[in-house]
């Protein structure tokens, strides 16, 4: 906690000199080393027998490493998360009516790959504490037209997904057999779970390395793990026009010059993970006599990677009161937090249109009461615990 004296003397020594956003505009951090690697990456494929290549190295050194980091037969490396996605739900070849379990609380990139495929969105409600895809609700959601369950990894914890692979067994498709099940890890990148880390589990997972993430390759990025060599098959000729299998493809290739840099950051991802969580304790610390926040929970078995520091408002200060929070923290005391996420289909108008007659209560009251304050690898414990005092203040105020 920080009493009442300590608070103002923090407030008083001024802003930080960073603007932390909800989400910062990079969220890892780069040094000389990322920038040696880079220069030697773009030096190498300056030779013109070379160029930059068709997946050569270093591409596949870093889809070999980040395969071992995350205990993967197989990673593919692609130039951006949402195309991995969409791989995932073309690897299905969804037919229409197609059913695909979505958690509401998400990015739009999950339940856009399943639209674009052709399958049909059913969303599902999160759990309260954790606000990943609740498994008891999946299972009253099941029908014989379910070929996948779709979780995240929210905001850097990992899905249960052990869960979810019993439930794919207990209820398997009439002609495909047990159900899919494809992790999203695109904010979870290092998190952990059951004594490995996200990516193992599963039919497949995708990740992100965009520039917000928790490690990035020059800005954007992605990569799909599996232990599943015909998923991996699937993955690689479908990122570069489907050619070695003659099917559908486009191109969604990784340069050398990332691949270079990504497998620097990979080097750094377990220290980058460790100041998200040592900050994350101490800041729940600083933060758990305040009644009116429910602060992030890790259940046993998983080591959030807190991509997100994600807080819940008590129910009776929702939306408005939840809103005016996030107002004052940026307007008076330079911190901007972000909502991440309301359900897709209070948003997105073409998910809404596709999922008709489709309301999640649970999900819609966590989105009113959920704000993301801000946390990176480089914040100092100064700054997190002025961005403390100011929310204590604000919640005060409106008290």
């Amino acid at each position: 906690m920080i009493t009442a004296e300590r608070r103002r003397k923090i407030l008083h020594s001024g802003k930080p000199k960073t603007l932390w956003e909800g989400e910062p505009f990079l969220g890892s951090t780069y040094g000389e080393d990322e920038i040696a690697a880079a220069v030697a990456a773009m030096r190498d494929s300056s030779d013109v027998s070379k160029g930059f290549g068709f997946s050569a190295p270093p591409i596949p050194d870093f889809e070999q490493a980040f395969a071992k980091y995350v205990g993967t037969k197989y990673a593919v490396a692609i130039n951006s998360a949402g195309p991995g996605l969409d791989m995932a739900m073309r690897y299905l070849n969804l037919q229409p009516g197609d059913e695909v379990i979505v958690p509401a609380i998400n990015f739009v990139a999950a339940p856009l790959a399943v639209l674009g495929a052709g399958g049909q969105v059913v969303w599902g409600e999160v759990d309260s504490r954790t606000l990943e895809l609740d498994p008891s609700d999946v299972e009253k959601r099941i029908t014989p037209r379910t070929r996948a369950v779709f979780p995240v990894h929210m905001n850097g914890l990992s899905a249960p997904m052990d869960e979810f692979l019993e439930l794919a067994q207990r209820h398997p498709h009439g002609k495909y057999g047990p159900l899919a099940v494809v992790g999203d890890g695109a904010r979870a990148c290092g998190g952990g779970y059951r004594d490995g880390k996200i990516g193992k589990k599963g039919l497949l997972n995708v990740f992100s390395f965009h520039t917000m993430k928790n490690m990035t390759t020059l800005g954007e990025g992605g990569m799909v793990t599996t232990d599943n060599p015909d998923v991996d098959a699937f993955c690689r000729a479908t990122r570069f026009y489907g050619a070695s299998l003659d099917i559908w493809g486009t191109s969604n290739v990784m340069t050398k010059v990332q691949a270079a840099v990504g497998l620097v950051q990979l080097k750094q991802l377990d220290s980058f993970i460790a100041r998200r969580r040592r900050l994350a304790r101490l800041r729940s610390e600083l933060l758990s006599d305040i009644p009116e926040l429910t602060l992030p929970f890790e259940p046993e078995g998983c080591e959030h990677s807190y991509y997100l520091y994600t807080c819940l408002t008590a129910p009776n200060w929702a939306g408005e009161k939840r809103d005016t929070i996030m107002t004052m923290m940026d307007e008076a005391y330079g911190v901007r937090c972000v909502i991440a996420n309301k359900p897709v289909y209070t948003y997105r108008k073409i998910l809404r249109d596709h999922t008709p007659g489709q309301s999640l209560p649970r999900s819609e009251l966590l989105g009113d009461r959920l704000f993301c304050v801000p946390i990176h690898p480089a914040m100092s414990d100064e700054d997190n615990e002025y961005i403390c005092a100011s929310l204590i203040e604000c919640i005060e105020t409106l008290r």
